[in-house]
């Protein structure tokens, strides 16, 4: 594969994005790239870690000057989502990209560059490979999976480390710098139901055309639920005629604003049940119209051979899905327009036996994560049901005494002569398994410019990378 990038500066960073570029990399195939970055450390004398999932520590001597400086940590994750461009034939499990440059711009053509986390590979393995670079100790981690779930740092033994300063590289806007975020814990309920028989017409009630979003991200802009709005109906139409439920569902991912919802009901009148579903419809068409123009609700003619829920067990559902929390239940007290913490209705399916629903709860604030977890419990526990949580991770807190942070913004002030922006998302990253890992720990995460990462045309671009470059040299230099 000849050498696309050779002529970029910095030429150290472009190069190793280039070379790991070479190597299939996609989460859950990650052994090839850490091998290669495990014999990158052995090559040059590195203290060099790699457990058996293959995430891999390499530590490099401070040079002159630093000895007595405290460490560092820089870390970002190896591995890299893998989408192709319809028709692409390349097997990314086996071969590597095809990079291309186009004035500010490098692509992979047909599939993702993988620049989310390569460019932090770039660049920790460009740190180490000059010892005349001004730094204090180096520890770099790289971390596998992450993006299916923050899995290698879930499991790393980060004992080895000694640093208290972190600086992660994984995010994709410059100017950018991230001080916390949310830890989250999936919640997911089960209710028992029973059913009878119940003579009446089949009707099948749709709530589509909501906009959805990320959990996280988009938690805090007032969008509809519609597996919350699908309770609201319920209970709603409950007063307008008589009905059982015999299924509902909505939503196939927790992380994700579910955009529609069904119920299949069994009704005896189904005029007065037709005319509440325009009537519900109208009213939260009117309530949402700025968040989701699209809302629409509707009824049709439905089929089943199933028996319908009793009477004790339609409600059960009513009250699970209109008293369940929902949405925003703290902003930061600290930082302006933050969400603090929030969950996410976003599973929701029917079995023989058994109503499923699966939420995220979100939160910065470790008490709030599990004061909103128990009150899903509770709720469950009072319905006859039971909540189970999985997939437990912490959050990271916002820290108002952070050097690091206070560093980072002084010299991005005096090279560009702006202010960026200090920010938390109300999202996992990875800071947050170091954060409950490494008690003490001060950390920034912030990364170049990239574009359309998870998708074919992800994008890195080139002055980005550069400037981000010069701002980590100017930092380390003054981490004595």
């Amino acid at each position: 594969m000849m050498d696309v990038l050779a002529s970029l500066e910095p030429r150290r960073v472009f190069h190793f994005f280039e070379e790991l570029s070479k190597i299939p990399h996609g989460s859950r195939h990650t052994k090839a790239v850490s091998d290669w970055l495990a014999a990158f450390g052995r090559e040059r004398g590195l203290e060099v870690h790699q457990d058996v999932l293959n995430n891999v520590i390499l530590v490099g001597p401070a040079s002159p000057g630093y000895e007595q400086a405290a460490p560092v940590i820089f870390q970002g994750h190896m591995d890299m989502v893998c989408e192709k461009a319809p028709g692409c034939t390349k097997d990314m499990e086996k071969e590597g990209l095809d990079l291309e440059v186009s004035g500010d711009e490098i692509t992979a053509r047909g599939t993702t560059l993988g620049a989310d986390d390569g460019i932090a590979v770039a660049m920790g393995l460009a740190l180490l490979d000059d010892l005349s670079i001004p730094r204090p100790r180096l520890e770099v981690v790289f971390t596998v999976d992450e993006e299916i779930g923050m899995l290698g740092a879930v499991e790393l033994d980060a004992g080895c480390l000694k640093g208290r300063r972190m600086i992660n590289l994984d995010s994709e806007e410059e100017g950018v710098f991230t001080v916390g975020c949310a830890g989250g814990v999936d919640v997911n309920c089960i209710l028992p139901i029973h059913r009878e028989a119940f003579a009446g017409t089949c009707l099948e009630v749709r709530i589509s055309g909501l906009t959805g979003g990320h959990s996280g991200a988009e938690i805090g802009r007032g969008k509809a639920n519609a597996d919350m709005l699908l309770g609201r109906f319920l209970l709603q139409l409950d007063r307008e005629a008589l009905y059982r439920l015999v299924e509902v569902e909505g939503g196939t991912k927790d992380n994700a604003i579910p955009r529609e919802a069904r119920a299949l009901v069994i009704t005896p009148e189904p005029e007065k049940f037709q005319a509440g579903v325009a009537a519900f419809g109208k009213a939260v068409q009117e309530e949402y119209r700025v968040t989701d123009p699209g809302l629409q609700v509707t009824v049709e003619p439905g089929n089943t051979e199933k028996q319908p829920l009793d009477r004790a067990s339609t409600e059960k559902v009513q009250c699970l899905l209109t008293s369940l929390p929902s949405g925003v239940q703290a902003m930061s007290p600290e930082l302006a327009g933050m969400v603090q913490t929030s969950l996410n209705l976003g599973i929701l399916y029917t079995e023989a036996e058994q109503i499923c629903a699966g939420l995220l709860v979100r939160s910065s604030i470790e008490s709030q994560k599990e004061m909103v977890a128990e009150r899903i419990e509770g709720l469950l526990r009072q319905l006859g049901g039971q909540a189970v949580r999985a997939g437990d991770y912490p959050g990271w807190a916002y820290r108002a005494d952070s050097p690091l942070r206070d560093l980072f913004v002084q010299v991005y002030r005096e090279q560009f002569g702006k202010e960026p922006k200090v920010e938390a998302i109300h999202a996992g990253v990875e800071c947050g398994m170091f954060a409950a890992k490494l008690p003490g720990l001060d950390c920034i995460s912030l990364g170049p410019t990239l574009t359309d990462i998870h998708t074919y045309r992800e994008t890195m671009h080139i002055a980005s990378v550069q400037r981000t470059w010069k701002l980590l040299l100017e930092v380390l230099k003054r981490m004595k």
